[in-house]
């Protein structure tokens, strides 16, 4: 009986297993992550959060106000954001934080800034009866400052159409 010899000797086995562990430990180190975005939770102890109804009032205006902090709604096509054309970022009135890329806002024809994504991360959701009626109504995630109301009528590929009060919001040039 001929005995055949493997070519793979055990120091040979031992000296691949040994390098392929170290070109794994090298590549672990350079492998590029993103970000994962925000949540609300992430925002839950916020110095935001923590201001009181006069702090808010002494820094925004009297009509960002009633919106961010009272819930109230500007009037239809009084906005300047509605018409604003260029690339950019909308940001939070009450604490800056970015909501939406100009690159998902549309003219929906009902007089507010219209988007139809927000951000990742960047809004809250809560249902809204005010009115004899049931809406989903939005904030940032961060200060909870109402934007708006988001529906089910807008463009594709979401469908939604995120109907922003322009004095809730702040745009930012790319």
């Amino acid at each position: 009986m001929t005995r055949t010899t493997s070519p793979l000797t055990r120091r040979g086995l031992l000296l691949a297993g040994a390098s392929a562990s170290l070109l794994a430990a090298c590549s672990w180190g350079s492998r590029k992550t993103a970000a994962a975005p925000a949540s609300a939770d992430d925002y839950a102890a916020s110095e935001w959060r923590s201001l009181t109804e006069d702090e808010w009032k002494a820094r925004l205006s009297p009509e960002a106000f009633a919106v961010l902090r009272k819930e109230d709604t500007e009037r239809a096509f009084t906005s300047p954001l509605e018409h604003e054309k260029r690339a950019g970022t909308y940001h939070c009135a009450g604490c800056d934080l970015p909501l939406f890329s100009s690159d998902a806002k549309f003219d929906s024809g009902t007089g507010w800034p219209s988007f139809w994504q927000t951000l990742p991360g960047a809004m809250g959701t809560s249902i809204d009866r005010k009115f004899f009626m049931e809406r989903t109504e939005y904030h940032c995630a961060r200060c909870l400052g109402h934007q708006g109301h988001v529906f089910d009528d807008g463009p594709k590929p979401t469908g939604q159409r995120w109907c922003n009060n322009g004095v809730a919001l702040t745009f930012r040039p790319a």
